[in-house]
């Protein structure tokens, strides 16, 4: 149809562009055509989610349909009944007109007086849309008048097919559809600009890099925060995968309850059972923004999130210490795994759980169509030995991939019989040998249901299973085992893991990934890691903060002794072999390693006794052993009996920091 003016061409142009929105616009004309009882339709969303777009696509049909037809913006209206009355004239009101309002956030303090006064006053077959930011006031959907009246349609974003519909609508090469749909998440007016930005010849990677893009973005979701506290809070939802209470008291501090409750109100925060979550899109827009104004606080934030999180994965267990796993890993949503991570979010709900025993013989079946016949029995025949070691990535599907790690020593024949596994340990005992209490960790399978090692949930569970592993008693070396290195070898980089192993089963070449957790222990490893998951970096750390090899338990012993003996004298400490293990890189840290455990003998049952020698005799020592003991009120043999076992415990309290058994030497903590 020709246009009558230069609006209804711009109308047209409009309609042509406009994608999506069936069940609103279904819901809609089952109300003009008297279908249906619903005829006030609520339409919610945050800022340029596309609540104006739809109501004019609302207009533009009822008046095809002949209907009398009003569009007010509550942003242009003062909010009071004479002001809206002032709006109407008495045409509008008559039987079968439609009335749209936009902005309706705007007109809260009348919505008592709409639903009271105003909408019962209309024509039977008046239809009525509002359409605002905020949900519709409780009273209009818990009246049992109102009730079946009112129909609420909270506005999504869209999905893949209308974003690549919209795009392709407005004008954006096949070629360039998909990046600018990923970055634009399904958020209508992030890809209008996007396309829009297309137009000049630029197609963006990340949002980062169209600044311009990003500020219309944030004055559409009216992000203004009523306070610093509250701006550090809205980049604590953007950044964390999921915001608690307890994780803003660690980075806003008492301001926490306030700013939960101001998010919980944000009409793009979506608040779930466990925790509060912006959409992906508006999670971009706000990272981006508060990286690129306060790059300093943006690291700082960061780093405290990190922490945050590996310290609840290390307080609790079970299903928490799972999600807090994914918490972790999605905080390297910049690695080289990046795309999985997010595939990961759009899929839905996912947990990494134990296998079922009735599992086995379909996760047996994954892994021969992964790694063939061969590795497929070797499989079996671990999970049917170790079990507890076998977990899944768990979904409304059931089991949908598989990891396997194995802990040796396992006092399993398979040690020796499975080639993988023992080409790993043969690599330990030649390089770098363990020592008693000590464990090797290898993740030896892992696979996914229609991927094979690329399955997004298979990546899922060997992040999950490993971060559990590494952030709760480390072992004394890790090896991760792929096939698939073209995919992995990029992120076991990141991950400062080196390829040591390369095993050939049935013509499949395996290679194992190590690291050797005594020269570059696990928290000297996160604080690596935490760097990484905000700035990039890759490759294994410096030669320059390894720490030296690790010492056997006979000369441990020796070095433990050497440095009691000089504890009245820190400085006489340089040289000790202790000096560069877990127990301190400096004298002066050594030294507060030591007297620690000796203080940690003091909370043992009969330990205080051991305590009081260890401290008359090396911490505030008397001129002589026989003074010792007369200070201490002990027979001479009796004291040297309590020296002997006091040197023994603390040598065993040590050893176990050393190996990993226990990270703090003062609470035995493991």
């Amino acid at each position: 149809m020709e246009a009558n003016s230069f609006a209804d061409a711009v109308d047209s142009a409009r309609r042509q562009a406009f994608v999506g929105r069936r069940a609103e616009i279904a819901g809609y004309l089952a109300a003009l055509a008297g279908r249906s009882a619903r005829r006030v339709l609520f339409v919610h969303g945050p800022g340029g989610i596309g609540k104006s777009t739809l109501l004019l696509e609302m207009r533009a049909r009822a008046r095809n349909a002949g209907r009398v037809t009003l569009l007010l913006d509550g942003r242009e209206l003062e909010p009071s009944p004479e002001a809206l009355t002032a709006a109407l004239t008495t045409g509008d009101a008559r039987d079968g007109a439609v009335l749209l309002i936009d902005g309706y956030e705007q007109l809260a303090p009348i919505d008592g007086w709409l639903r009271r006064e105003f909408v019962p006053s209309l024509p039977a077959r008046a239809v009525v849309v509002l359409a605002g930011r905020d949900p519709p006031a409780p009273a209009w959907r818990t009246d049992p008048g109102w009730r079946p009246v009112v129909a609420v349609h909270p506005l999504g974003h869209l999905d893949d097919a209308d974003s690549a519909e919209l795009l392709a609508r407005a004008g954006v090469a096949p070629a360039d559809r998909e990046r600018l749909a990923r970055l634009g998440r399904g958020h209508p007016l992030a890809l209008a600009l996007l396309a829009d930005v297309a137009r000049t010849g630029t197609v963006p990677e990340t949002l980062a890099e169209v600044p311009d893009l990003i500020n219309v973005l944030l004055e559409s979701l009216s992000r203004d925060a009523p306070s610093d506290a509250h701006t550090v809070g809205l980049a604590t939802c953007a950044m964390a995968w999921l915001t608690t209470e307890d994780l803003l008291r660690e980075t806003v501090g008492d301001a926490a309850p306030d700013v939960w409750e101001w998010l919980c109100r944000r009409p793009f925060v979506v608040s779930r059972p466990t925790g509060l979550s912006p959409h992906d899109l508006t999670r971009d827009v706000l990272d981006a923004e508060f990286e690129r104004r306060f790059p300093a606080r943006y690291r700082s934030l960061h780093r405290t999130i990190h922490d945050h999180v590996l310290a609840g994965i290390r307080a609790t267990g079970g299903m928490d210490r799972q999600l807090l796993a994914q918490h972790l890993a999605y905080l390297h949503r910049r690695s080289p795994l990046t795309a999985a991570y997010h595939l990961l979010r759009a899929s839905g709900s996912a947990a990494v759980t134990p296998a079922r025993p009735e599992e086995h013989g379909q996760l047996v079946a994954m892994a021969e169509r992964a790694f063939g016949a061969t590795s497929a029995a070797l499989a079996a025949r671990w999970f049917a030995e170790v079990p507890e070691h076998l977990h899944v990535t768990r979904t409304e599907d059931g089991a949908v991939a598989l990891v396997y790690h194995v802990f040796c020593p396992s006092g399993s024949a398979l040690e020796q019989q499975d080639p993988v596994v023992r080409a790993m340990l043969d690599h330990v005992a030649r390089t770098a040998p363990t020592r008693p209490g000590e464990r090797v960790e290898i993740a030896r399978f892992l696979a996914g249901l229609h991927e094979r090692q690329r399955d997004p949930h298979a990546v899922l569970a060997g992040s999950v299973t490993s971060i559990i592993n590494w952030s709760t008693g480390a072992p004394a070396w890790s090896f991760l085992t792929v096939s698939d290195t073209g995919y992995w070898a990029p992120f076991f980089d990141y991950l400062g893991f080196r390829p040591l192993v390369t095993v050939e089963v049935d013509g499949q070449r395996h290679v194992g990934y190590g690291h050797d957790w005594r020269r570059f222990p696990p928290d000297r490893w996160w604080e690596l890691m935490a760097e990484r998951g905000h700035s990039g970096g890759t490759g294994p750390p410096p030669d320059s903060a390894l720490l030296p090899p690790p010492l056997d338990r006979d000369a441990f012993a020796a070095a433990v002794r050497a440095a009691l003996a000089r504890l009245g004298r820190p400085e006489r400490l340089v040289g000790n072999p202790l000096l560069g293990t877990v127990l301190g890189r400096e004298p002066a840290a050594l030294r507060a390693s030591l007297l620690a455990a000796v203080d940690r003998l003091g909370a043992e049952p009969r330990g205080e006794r051991l305590r009081a020698v260890l401290i008359r005799t090396f911490v505030r020592p008397a001129p002589s052993q026989e003074a010792a003991a007369d200070l201490l009120g002990l027979p001479f043999s009796t004291y040297r009996r309590h020296l002997a076992r006091g040197i023994d415990a603390v040598t065993e309290l040590l050893w176990a920091v050393e190996i990993g058994t226990i990270r703090d030497p003062r609470t035995g903590a493991d």
